[in-house]
């Protein structure tokens, strides 16, 4: 039986990936596409590298034709809560890329967003979907929040080490990332001129990330480690490579840690040498290198991913496939595209 899948935020970088891979899904079927601004284009004019460019985007909506099943929306922060809430009361199986269900509290939501939520009550029936800590609460999971990129590559390279109580905080997490995680919208900042020959921090102390990836490690070990984290905008397209420290409580287990951790996953792997994030574009891939600082007595953790694939849409089928009792690698690929 076909998966009749809605993506709604159909025109951005995301939509698009999520477009590309159910295209490729062996049970799932694309059935309805939404956007907002770009609504009433023929898909080819928005993404030309896709097939069946004649087909249309609809506008974004709620009340979607009954056949559907399933519903990815890749919309902006604060543009999901109400649709996501109203789909998934409807019976459609949602699965949010974007952050308006991401935090388990209110009170951590506000703290990252500098507003209530709009539907605090709501937020404890959304699952924290990053498969290789959570996976065990996907199935048969209606309604899902798909972690950010940056926690993504965090969380995997930290979680087993925390958890083992191999490192304690304070935990730095410097992170650089592709222009495709800021999204599609026209901005000065993002233009090519703008980013171009140069690299910037950006978020410092305040990136919403932050109170994500500490409120991940506290679900996923139990511990709380105070975070610091540094994004950095660097020039090339899409990719995400995470350097994390923290100090070392115990020597001589930390790469032996993750690989245990990591053993059956189908898509991390602990390498011998640190990742370049061209080995992981295109993929659904997380490759992670651990390090033992002697001098300073502290772990040192990099971590390679795809932004639009484990870190949005290659994520969200991974989640999908598990809430819905499908083989967890289906219609993704762990195979990077290189050169």
């Amino acid at each position: 039986m076909t998966i009749e899948v809605a993506v709604l935020g159909a025109s951005g970088y995301a939509g698009g990936e999520l477009i590309r891979l159910v295209d490729d899904h062996p049970e799932m079927e694309i059935a309805y596409l939404g956007a907002h601004s770009r609504a009433g284009s023929r898909l080819g004019d928005v993404h030309p590298h896709l097939g069946g460019a004649a087909r249309r985007l609809e506008p974004i909506r709620s009340d979607l034709p009954d056949r559907i099943d399933l519903a990815f929306l890749a919309l902006p922060h604060g543009s999901s809560w109400e649709p996501a809430h109203l789909l998934a009361e409807a019976g459609v199986a949602v699965f949010d890329l974007g952050s308006d269900y991401r935090m388990d509290t209110p009170e951590r939501y506000e703290a990252a967003y500098g507003s209530p939520h709009p539907l605090p009550a709501e937020l404890p029936s959304w699952l924290y979907g990053l498969p290789e800590l959570f996976g065990d609460t996907l199935p048969g999971a209606r309604r899902v929040a798909v972690p950010g990129c940056y926690p993504t590559s965090a969380l995997l390279g930290l979680a087993p080490l925390l958890s083992a109580g191999l490192i304690s905080g304070p935990i730095v997490v410097d992170s650089m990332s592709g222009v495709t995680g800021a999204g599609r919208g026209l901005k000065a900042g993002l233009l090519y001129g703008a980013v171009d020959e140069s690299v910037k921090a950006y978020g410092v102390t305040t990136h919403r990330h932050r109170p994500e990836i500490e409120m991940g490690l506290e679900a996923a070990t139990g511990a709380h480690a105070p975070v610091q984290f540094t994004p950095h905008l660097v020039p090339m397209q899409r990719g995400i490579l995470s350097t994390c420290s923290a100090t070392l409580t115990q020597a001589g287990e930390v790469d032996s840690t993750l690989r245990d951790a990591y053993d059956r996953s189908s898509f991390v792997d602990v390498l011998d040498i640190p990742p370049q994030t061209r080995w992981v574009v295109g993929s659904n891939r997380a490759l992670i290198h651990a390090a033992e600082d002697k001098p300073t007595g502290r772990a040192i953790i990099t971590v390679a991913i795809d932004n639009l694939g484990k870190g949005a849409a290659g994520q969200a089928i991974q989640c999908a496939n598990l809430a819905l009792g499908l083989p967890e690698a289906s219609g993704l690929t762990a195979v990077g595209w290189l050169p």
